[in-house]
C-alpha cells in the first residue's frame, strides 16, 4: 500500500463565534518533512487553526486526518496522542522549574505508584533529546537562566520527547536576535530531514522565504491559496495576503529645528551608559543595536519607569525631576513597549478603558468616573486610528496586535502627548497593519510631535528614521544622519570590535 500524499489534511473546517466565522470551510494539507507556513493578517484565522490541530478548541465541523487516519482532536492531551506539538509565541514554561521539568511537565517519570519523580532518569532522557540540538544547555538548570533562543530549543526538545510528526511554530522569532534565527532554521531544517512536519507561523517574510518549501494564506478566515514559495515574491504573497497592493512610501521627514527633549548623561549602571542626545518637534529618531545592547532601557528610564543612576532629562528645556511615570506622563512623555500583551494593555477591560490609563483624571468628576464622557473620547480618537472593529467597549484582548497598538497610541494622544517612545512598534504586527502603524507614526511627526523608534528590523528603523542613533554594549556609539543610514552603516557601529571608538 502507498504512503498517504499528506502528513496532516484538515478538511472543510468551519469555527464560528457569536457574530463571527472565525474559519470557513478551510482545507490545509501538509506533506512529511514539510516546512509550511502559515500566512495571513492578524485576525485572518492562523490562531483559531493552530488552537483546533493543538485541542485548545473545536471545530465546529470539518475532520483531521494523519497519516491519511481520521483523528479526533478535543484537547491538548489528544493532539497530543496524535502526535501534533505546539511551540508558542510565548513560550509555555515555569520559570523556577528545571529544564528536564519543564520539558516532562504534566506528564513525569514516576516510581512507586506515582508517587516519586524520578528527577535522574527525566535529566537524562532531557540531555539524550538535547543533545542533537544544543548539548550546552543542562537539563538541571532553571529554565529562567537559558536565553531565549535556549529555552525556544527546550519547547522543540519538549516536542521531540513526545515523539510528535507535526510541530507548529507560532511566532517562534518574536524574541530572536538574527544568529538565534539562523539557529533556528538549521534545526528546522534537520527536524525536516528526519521526516517531521513543520507547520511555521510568520509575519516576517524573509523568514518565510528562508525555511518553508510551500504556504497557505488565509484572509478574514477564508482560504486564499497554495502557494509554492520558489515561484513568488513577497509582494506576490503579500497581496494575496491582504487583499491588495501594499505600497512602502518612501521615507518623508517633518524634523523642525526645535528642541523638545535632551538627555544629558544619563545612565544606570552597565545597561546605560552615560546617554547623551537631543529630540526634536517632528523628528523620528530610531535607535538601534543588538538585542541586549541597552536600547529598551534607556527607554524605561525616559519613561520614568527605572531609576536613572547618573543624568537627568529635560522637556523644552525644563528638567523632569521626578523619575516616575506620572512624572514623564505630566511631561508629555508616552510609552508603547516592546511587550504589549504584558505591559502595555489590561486585557479583560474594554479599548476606551485602557485608552484612559494615563488620563483618567480628565474623565472624572468628584472622584467618579464619567464613563459616556471616556467613551465619547475613546470613539473620537479610535475613528482617527481606524480601529477594527470600531467597537471601544469591547474588551481590547480581543482585538488584532495591530489593533492593540493603535488603541495604546490612542491612549497617548487621549493624554496629549508630545513625546512618542515605540519599542519594537511592530513587534508581532502583520504586514498590512505594519504598513498602517507606519502611516501612524508619520502622520504623528507631521502634527508635530516628536517621536523616537527602537526596532530590532533594520529595514523598519530605515523606513521611519531621520536620524538614527546606534547602540552598543549600554553606549550610544553612532549618530547616523540621512545618507549614512544603511543597514550595512548600522551594521558597523552595532557589532562590537576591538579597535572602535565610541562616537
Amino acid at each position: 500500500m502507498s504512503s498517504p500524499e499528506y502528513r496532516l489534511s484538515l478538511k472543510n473546517v468551519t469555527k464560528t463565534y457569536p457574530g463571527i466565522v472565525a474559519l470557513d470551510d478551510i482545507t490545509f494539507n501538509v506533506k512529511a518533512g514539510e516546512v509550511h507556513g502559515l500566512l495571513g493578517e492578524n485576525g485572518a484565522g492562523k490562531s483559531t487553526m493552530l488552537n483546533i490541530l493543538s485541542g485548545v478548541r473545536p471545530g465546529d465541523q470539518g475532520q483531521i486526518e494523519i497519516d491519511g487516519k481520521s483523528v479526533e482532536i478535543n484537547n491538548p492531551i489528544a493532539a497530543r496522542e496524535a502526535g501534533i506539538a505546539m511551540i508558542h509565541q510565548e513560550l509555555q514554561h515555569v520559570p523556577e522549574l528545571s529544564v528536564a521539568q519543564n520539558m516532562f511537565l504534566g506528564r513525569p517519570l514516576t516510581r512507586s505508584g506515582r508517587l516519586f519523580v524520578r528527577t535522574r532518569a527525566q535529566e537524562k532522557r532531557a540531555r539524550d533529546v538535547l543533545a542533537d540540538l544544543d548539548p550546552t544547555i543542562d537539563p538541571a538548570a532553571p529554565i529562567k537562566t537559558l536565553k531565549v533562543a535556549q529555552q525556544q530549543i527546550v519547547e522543540i526538545g519538549r516536542a521531540l520527547l513526545e515523539q510528535a510528526s507535526i510541530i507548529a511554530m507560532d511566532e517562534p522569532t518574536s524574541s530572536l536576535t538574527p544568529s538565534e534565527f539562523e539557529r533556528l532554521a538549521e534545526l528546522i531544517k534537520t527536524l525536516s530531514e528526519k521526516g517531521v512536519s513543520i507547520i511555521y507561523v510568520s509575519h516576517k517574510m524573509d523568514e518565510v522565504f528562508q525555511v518553508c518549501q510551500r504556504a497557505t494564506i488565509l484572509r478574514d478566515g477564508k482560504h486564499v491559496a497554495v502557494v509554492d514559495i520558489a515561484d513568488e515574491t513577497e509582494s506576490s504573497i503579500v497581496s494575496k495576503m491582504v487583499g491588495r497592493e501594499v505600497l512602502h512610501a518612501a521615507h518623508t521627514s517633518y524634523a523642525t529645528t526645535e528642541e523638545i527633549l535632551a538627555v544629558d548623561g544619563l545612565g544606570r549602571g552597565k545597561a546605560v551608559i552615560d546617554a547623551n542626545f537631543t529630540l526634536h518637534r517632528g523628528e523620528v529618531l530610531g535607535i538601534s543595536g543588538l538585542v541586549g545592547s541597552g536600547r529598551t532601557e534607556l527607554m524605561r528610564l525616559i519613561a520614568g519607569l527605572d531609576q536613572p543612576s547618573t543624568g537627568q532629562i529635560r522637556v523644552m528645556e525644563k528638567p523632569v525631576r521626578a523619575h516616575d511615570p506620572r512624572a514623564a506622563i505630566r511631561a508629555g512623555i508616552g510609552l508603547v513597549p516592546e511587550e504589549r500583551k504584558r505591559e502595555g494593555i489590561v486585557h479583560a477591560r474594554s479599548v476606551a478603558s485602557n485608552m484612559a490609563l494615563p488620563s483618567m483624571g480628565q474623565f472624572t468628576r468628584s472622584g467618579l468616573l464619567r464613563h459616556g464622557l471616556m467613551h465619547k473620547k475613546a470613539e473620537e480618537v479610535m475613528s482617527d486610528l481606524r480601529l477594527r472593529p470600531p467597537n471601544v467597549r469591547q474588551a481590547i484582548g480581543t482585538f488584532s496586535g495591530g489593533n492593540q497598538q493603535k488603541a495604546i497610541i490612542g491612549r497617548w494622544l487621549a493624554a496629549s502627548t508630545e513625546i512618542f517612545l515605540f519599542d519594537e512598534p511592530t513587534r508581532g504586527i502583520d504586514v498590512g497593519a505594519k504598513s498602517e502603524i507606519y502611516n501612524l507614526i508619520e502622520e504623528l511627526a507631521k502634527a508635530g510631535k516628536a517621536i523616537i523608534v527602537v526596532s530590532s528590523e533594520m529595514p523598519e528603523i530605515i523606513r521611519l528614521s531621520d536620524r538614527v542613533l546606534v547602540m552598543q554594549e549600554g553606549r550610544l556609539v553612532a549618530n547616523l544622519q540621512k545618507n549614512d543610514i544603511t543597514e550595512d552603516r548600522i551594521a558597523h557601529y552595532a557589532i562590537p570590535r576591538k579597535d572602535q571608538a565610541v562616537a
